[in-house]
């Protein structure tokens, strides 16, 4: 049964897609299989991969319109191990084309049902905003994994995005839970990174991460190539970064079945 990792921040330029497709290639590489979801009209998660945008390929507009099986919208990756359901600037329709629809937060857990046993991990890359496409995202999800990047005004909206996700677990989904926040675009060489990174520890807690994303010229430039930093520089401080980001949120999954059987005892 795969485990469903909402990456969600109302804030943009925050690394979101970056770390949606990056983690998805580092849990791919531990030999997983792996479904990324681009819940965003920019569709960058689907380039960023090198996935084609055409006229006659199915896309997560279908799938939330019913008008396809989320089967039919499943596309290969490059990388072994990862596949993707693409997007495309018609998800911007969504708002609107589901408005009056009936159970309309619940159209993407519901599609999913189907093929869960068939991946390990399925992340989705949420729009920057709180809109009806990262409702249905975070009522599909096991967990949220937050980006923020260090700068000034990285707390800024994030007290918006936790209330939102208590709401969820209040009202649709009862297990959903914060995977951990990610720092990004991180430089220990500046005085105001490390500065947010006390504030954001001091704020979260142990819920963020022990892995940071540095600032990277090849983590920027992997996407234009519609390839993952695994793919385009294996040997980069970036890949390294979402390397180890899978490694621990493998760890943590690991602790929590370990910890879920004592309790079953």
């Amino acid at each position: 049964m795969a485990h469903i990792i909402a990456v969600a921040n109302q804030k943009g330029g925050v690394g979101k897609t970056t770390t949606a497709i990056n983690l998805a290639a580092g849990l791919a590489a531990s030999e997983l299989r792996v479904l990324l979801i681009d819940s965003d009209p920019q569709g960058n998660s689907t380039s960023g991969v090198g996935i084609e945008k055409t006229a006659d390929r199915k896309t997560l507009y279908d799938i939330l319109l019913r008008q396809a099986h989320l089967e039919e919208a499943i596309a290969q990756t490059e990388f072994e191990g990862l596949s993707v359901v693409p997007a495309d600037q018609n998800l911007i329709a969504t708002n609107l084309d589901l408005v009056d629809a009936d159970r309309r937060e619940d159209r993407l857990r519901s599609a999913l049902e189907p093929i869960k046993n068939h991946f390990d991990y399925i992340l989705i890359d949420c729009p920057p905003a709180l809109d009806l496409l990262t409702l249905n995202a975070l009522v599909a999800a096991d967990s949220v994994l937050v980006p923020i990047q260090c700068e000034f005004f990285a707390l800024e909206g994030i007290s918006q995005l936790v209330d939102t996700i208590d709401r969820v677990k209040a009202a649709f989904n009862p297990r959903l839970r914060v995977e951990g926040v990610l720092l990004t675009m991180y430089d220990d060489r500046m005085n105001l990174t490390r500065q947010v990174e006390s504030d954001l520890r001091e704020f979260f807690g142990s819920e963020v991460f022990k892995t940071v994303i540095p600032r990277s010229v090849r983590l920027a430039e992997a996407p234009s190539f519609g390839k993952t930093i695994l793919a385009y520089d294996p040997r980069s401080r970036g890949a390294e970064a979402y390397i180890q980001l899978a490694k621990e949120i493998l760890s943590h999954e690991q602790r929590a079945r370990s910890e879920a059987a004592k309790s079953a005892r």
